[in-house]
């Protein structure tokens, strides 16, 4: 087990109510300066402290809105000077940094594909050396623990003392029911690693749709993370990037209204976050699950063109045998997997007979 690590650390100092995490909302692109200004204002009326919108957006692949850059900087500047909030932006380059800074940007974060580039976070560090400001770092695409610590511990080095992470769970080449497995256990283990750090979540990233950010903000809750950061705009439908992901002010006002936000020092906390885990594996289970009953299907499609019978006894029971010795040796009965097996098989026989019989 890797041992527990600290890094030089101050509090945020972000501001936060007494019911609520810390919340930073806004849309996921400064679109106009119209669209901008509406949502900031919406969202100070239901007492949002933090405005978020992404000035640089990194797409995928070229060809789409990738954000207005400096043009929509005082844009930003005028929701702080209007609505009193503080303001933040995704920054992934030094000459990002120095831009934000000269429009008076309160926080910066810095996004999954920079935070998985060591060059990248290098130079960010080096650009940030001697600047007092809270950075949120985002967890690398990969579910890569070591390469997240390792862009905060850059950051860190270069005097960053203000850090919080945000989890924004992980690519996945399968499709899942998230846009981002959530993968809990990697943020849960950076708590073990770095108790002294704050955890956000993103459940719009994780989530990929609207109807999910509700039970991933109360499931961030339950795992006892600090705040939450949320693509809020004042007609989602219409946004020019991540339309499906984003709420409206009063959608996100009413979520937060009913989330149970959890005492660490009274509740269970350690079985909560146990029983994540169990979700999280569960989940997993029935990836695999997936991804085996295709391939059987495929062996089931090999067997109808090649006459052969579904049913092939001795290879049923290489697998009992196997498997039965496999769970003996993970400290689970023979029997325990064997049935486990059993029922795996006659899923894998029904799918393949319907294949043969069309």
């Amino acid at each position: 087990m890797v041992e527990d690590m600290e890094l030089d650390l101050l509090p945020l100092n972000l501001p936060s109510d007494n019911e609520r995490p810390i919340v930073i909302a806004g849309p996921c692109s400064a679109e106009t300066e119209e669209q901008v200004m509406t949502t900031a204002h919406q969202l100070a009326e239901k007492g949002c402290h933090m405005f978020r919108a992404g000035i640089w957006k990194p797409r995928t692949k070229p060809g789409g809105f990738e954000g207005n850059g400096e043009k929509a900087l005082p844009w930003m500047k005028a929701v702080k000077e209007e609505t009193g909030m503080l303001i933040t932006t995704e920054v992934a380059t030094p000459e990002h940094v120095e831009l934000a800074m000269k429009y008076g940007m309160d926080i910066l974060w810095i996004g999954a594909r920079t935070s998985a580039n060591p060059f990248a976070m290098q130079a960010l560090a080096d650009c940030l050396q001697g600047i007092d400001i809270p950075v949120l770092v985002k967890n690398p695409v990969n579910p890569d623990l070591e390469l997240w610590i390792g862009a905060m511990e850059r950051l860190n080095q270069a005097g960053i003392k203000r850090l919080a992470a945000i989890h924004r769970g992980f690519s996945s080449y399968d499709k899942k029911i998230y846009r981002n497995t959530p993968m809990w256990q990697i943020p849960i283990e950076l708590r073990r690693r770095i108790p002294n750090l704050p955890i956000v979540c993103d459940p719009s990233h994780i989530g990929g749709r609207r109807e999910l950010i509700a039970p991933l903000c109360q499931q961030a809750m339950d795992l006892g993370f600090d705040g939450l950061i949320v693509e809020s705009h004042c007609n989602p439908d219409a946004a020019w990037s991540d339309a499906k992901q984003q709420v409206t002010p009063d959608i996100l006002d009413y979520i937060l209204s009913l989330l149970v936000v959890r005492d660490e020092h009274v509740t269970t906390e350690g079985i909560t976050q146990l029983r994540h885990q169990i979700d999280d594996l569960d989940n997993q289970i029935m990836d695999v699950l997936s991804k085996r009953m295709r391939v059987c299907r495929e062996i089931g499609q090999y067997k109808k063109e090649h006459n052969m019978t579904v049913l092939q006894p001795a290879r049923y029971n290489e697998i009992l045998d196997k498997r039965g010795a496999q769970g003996a040796l993970c400290g689970m009965s023979p029997e325990f997997a064997a049935k486990i097996f059993e029922s795996i098989h006659e899923e894998s026989v029904r799918q393949q007979m319907e294949i043969i019989n069309k």
